[in-house]
């Protein structure tokens, strides 16, 4: 049984809010990032995963407007702190989330709780050494592509997880790995690429929204 009140005494997170269809979420994020570094952290294994990025966020939008019914068993990967996977499940999904932070995992368990959706399992994921027990209808994920080391990675958990005719359902900022990542895809997937943009006061967010099937 996860220690809500244990884990907010350790980590004092703070809290931060996401509208989504007009449905206000609230997700604890880490108040100081110190104490998740140490002194063998470099930009390879930052703590990338202790914010909300605008991708998930638009993720989450997305997912919020697909039928339950149609999407099946659904895994997040790279899920961080559960943004999306834990306003899908609050839309009806059956979500599996996964991650592979220790610490990351304490804060979707965390967050699941606080968005009163305490039964989605959140689970932990390797990407070079996937254990899992079941395939799935849908896989989704938001900022997962950074390393040019995960691509193989990442194609063959696709390939190993994915249920025949399934969709995979990706949110990523415009960078060289995350287009690069696509052109592989491409070359064993349909992939159907939407440019979408977060709009805050001052600020445009570009990003591409990606919906991908077996040929």
């Amino acid at each position: 049984m996860f220690d809500l009140e244990k884990f907010k005494q350790q980590y004092k997170p703070d809290l931060s809010e996401v509208v989504v269809e007009g449905k206000k979420f609230r997700f604890y994020v880490p108040s100081d990032l110190e104490p998740l570094l140490d002194e063998g952290t470099s930009t390879s294994n930052f703590p990338l995963w202790a914010r909300i990025w605008e991708p998930s966020i638009v993720l989450a939008q997305h997912l919020a407007t697909l039928p339950p019914e149609h999407s099946g068993n659904c895994l997040e990967i790279g899920a961080g702190l559960g943004v999306a996977g834990i306003i899908a499940a609050r839309f009806g999904h059956s979500v599996t989330i996964t991650e592979y932070d220790d610490i990351a995992m304490q804060f979707a368990k965390a967050n699941a709780i606080l968005n009163e959706c305490p039964e989605t399992a959140v689970k932990r994921l390797d990407w070079h050494d996937p254990q899992l027990d079941t395939k799935y209808r849908t896989i989704f994920g938001s900022e997962i592509v950074y390393r040019k080391e995960d691509y193989g990675a990442l194609l063959k958990l696709f390939h190993a997880y994915l249920e025949p005719g399934g969709l995979i359902v990706l949110a990523e900022g415009l960078r060289r790995t995350s287009m690069e990542f696509l052109g592989l895809l491409s070359e064993q997937y349909q992939v159907k690429a939407r440019k979408k943009v977060l709009r805050r006061p001052g600020e445009e967010i570009p990003m591409l929204l990606c919906e991908v099937r077996p040929k």
